[in-house]
C-alpha cells in the first residue's frame, strides 16, 4: 500500500486540476493537524487555504468493488479512489499555500460530501503560515538585544 502512495504522490503533482504555484510547494513535512509546528515559530498567519477535487465512480470500477463486497472484506478499489482523491486535494492545497508565499500549513483538515450519487466532493484546507525555525529567532532575538542595549550592566548575560 505505502507504494502505491508514494507513486501516486509522485505522479499527483503532474495531474492536478490545475496549477497554482507550480515553481514552489510547501513540503509534505512542513505541514500538521496541529496548530503549531514543532521547533518553528509562526510569525505570520496568511489565511484560510483549500484544495478541492470532485470525482466520479467509473462504472468498470463500481462493477469491481460491487464484487468485492460479496466477498467482503476491504474494498480495495474504494480504498485506492479515496487515497488518490485526498492525496490530490492535499496537494492542491499546498500549491493554493505556496501561491499566497507560505512556507508551512498548519490545522489540515479533510472534508467530504457527496454531491450527487457516485460523485463526491473532497476539500483540504487549513491555514498558511510562514515560520522560522526557533534557533534562527532565537539568534535574532539575541542580536536585537544586543543592538538596543549596546552596553549591557555588569553581569548581563550578553556581555563579552
Amino acid at each position: 500500500m505505502n507504494d502505491y502512495l508514494d507513486k501516486s504522490e509522485s505522479s499527483l503533482a503532474e495531474k492536478v486540476p490545475y496549477r497554482i504555484a507550480p515553481q514552489y510547494k510547501v513540503p509534505h513535512h512542513m505541514t500538521t493537524t496541529a496548530f503549531a509546528l514543532e521547533g518553528f515559530r509562526i510569525i505570520r498567519t496568511l489565511g484560510v487555504v483549500r484544495g478541492i477535487t470532485v470525482r466520479s465512480r467509473s462504472l468498470f470500477g463500481t462493477l469491481g468493488a460491487t464484487l468485492q463486497t460479496i466477498v467482503g472484506g476491504n474494498i480495495t478499489m474504494f480504498t485506492k479512489l479515496c487515497e488518490k482523491t485526498r492525496a490530490e486535494a492535499f496537494e492542491i492545497m499546498l500549491q493554493h499555500a505556496s501561491e499566497l508565499g507560505a512556507n508551512a500549513v498548519i490545522g489540515v483538515r479533510y472534508d467530504a460530501t457527496e454531491i450527487m450519487s457516485g460523485v463526491s466532493e473532497v476539500l483540504c484546507y487549513g491555514t498558511a503560515v510562514i515560520v522560522q525555525p526557533l534557533e534562527t529567532f532565537a539568534q535574532l532575538e539575541t542580536a536585537k538585544g544586543a543592538i538596543d542595549n549596546p552596553n549591557p550592566a555588569p553581569g548581563d548575560a550578553r556581555q563579552r
